[in-house]
């Protein structure tokens, strides 16, 4: 069958998988998006288990994974999760969403193999959900957008740690069954594997949000001495941020690729509105205004969709991808937004409506512009770069 890839460089496997990928999404879990079980918190547990149900009887359960263990690569990840978001609930029901996609990664690459017997393969399989453990209360002058401003704490006592602890906008602690705990030992950062629920980890509240794609919200959770075995630590005591560089790069890239898919079908509802809707004798379309608009969205997309497979690429090196990573989390977050929200202004009323997904596109994409890093941090991370490289040229 000729070299294995499209002439996008695209191979064979993941353009199969995408297709089928696609077709669930937009015949299965389309209809979803009107389904009553869904909130303000995400969709709940029933509508969650209602459609993983459905992607396991068609063979599309975790579909960047394979059934040896292995991932596609990131460009064919890519292509995969961006037809997987085409609808906001679709990474849901197909496990390749986040937190529970970084999650996957990140045990994949540390983890041991007891360490994946018990708590990755359960998430690979879709029986549970995943939290990851990281981001603290600002008011408390915890890690945010600053990891090394992590205050909980974790101390050993004999074969168990002890963490004590807030954490804060944890995606998905409410219903999770893996969690993954960052906490500080005197060595440093540490991560630790838990069952959840657990009685020392107590979820304050589910805070009110603008995005509602992710099932149990973002919620502010309260640690008080949770007993861990040692052998449930993610590799050495101090190595937590080590393994936090493996999950940041391509956790950021497939929040771009599944947005990416959102703002896709976003635009196709807004350019089928302006080619249908009639205002002053004509198509919407036919206005100078829509019709740039939605020209201005075909070239953003474009971008978006360049940007993703530029960086992974990188990642298929085997390279960490930081600055990579920055560059494009900024540049299709930025660009989705602009999409996002020339879609509501094309379609008006019906834009701010719930009639279609349009509306919450919107929303879910000026989040993304905050969440894996707001865009002024990676900015910022990016001209240190520039400052760091003129003064080693200049010496």
């Amino acid at each position: 069958m000729g070299s294995g890839v499209d002439s996008q460089g695209v191979s064979e496997r993941a353009m199969a998988l995408g297709a089928r990928v696609e077709a669930f999404v937009r015949t299965v879990v389309v209809p979803f998006e009107h389904d009553p079980r869904r909130s303000s918190h995400g969709p709940s547990e029933e509508l969650v288990a209602a459609m993983r149900g459905l992607a396991r009887e068609a063979g599309l359960m975790t579909p960047h994974i394979l059934s040896d263990g292995t991932h596609l690569t990131q460009r064919e990840t890519a292509h995969v999760l961006i037809k997987s978001g085409l609808s906001p609930l679709g990474p849901v029901a197909l496990n390749t969403m986040a937190p529970d996609e970084g999650n996957m990664y990140l045990l994949g690459k540390v983890a041991s193999p007891e360490q994946k017997r018990r708590f990755l393969d359960r998430v690979v399989a879709g029986e549970v959900r995943s939290a990851f453990f990281m981001t603290e209360p600002a008011e408390e002058g915890g890690a945010g957008s600053d990891p090394s401003m992590l205050k909980t704490t974790c101390v050993q006592d004999g074969n168990h740690w002890v963490i004590n602890g807030r954490k804060a906008f944890i995606t998905g602690a409410q219903g999770a069954g893996v969690g993954i705990i960052m906490a500080k030992s005197q060595d440093g950062a540490c991560m630790f594997l838990v069952d959840l629920p657990d009685p020392a980890i107590r979820i304050e509240r589910v805070l009110d949000t603008i995005d509602s794609s992710m099932p149990g919200g973002h919620s502010v959770v309260a640690i008080n001495e949770l007993r861990v075995p040692a052998d449930q630590m993610l590799g050495q005591s101090g190595e937590g941020f080590k393994y936090a560089q493996v999950r940041l790069s391509p956790a950021r890239l497939s929040h771009c690729m599944r947005w990416l898919g959102a703002c896709i079908r976003a635009n196709e509802i807004a350019s089928a509105y302006a080619c249908s809707r009639m205002a002053f004798g004509k198509p919407l379309i036919d206005h100078e205004g829509v019709g740039f608009m939605l020209a201005d969205n075909m070239i953003d997309l474009q971008q978006a969709r360049l940007m993703i497979d530029w960086c992974a690429g990188v990642l298929d090196t085997g390279d960490l991808g930081t600055v990579e990573s920055s560059m494009t989390k900024v540049a299709v977050s930025e660009a989705l937004m602009r999409v996002a929200d020339r879609c509501v202004q094309v379609m008006g009323g019906t834009g701010v409506s719930g009639d279609t997904i349009v509306e919450q596109v919107f929303r879910e994409v000026r989040a993304f512009r905050i969440y894996d890093g707001p865009t002024e941090v990676h900015k910022w991370s990016l001209a240190k770069k520039i400052k760091r490289e003129h003064r080693q040229a200049a010496s």
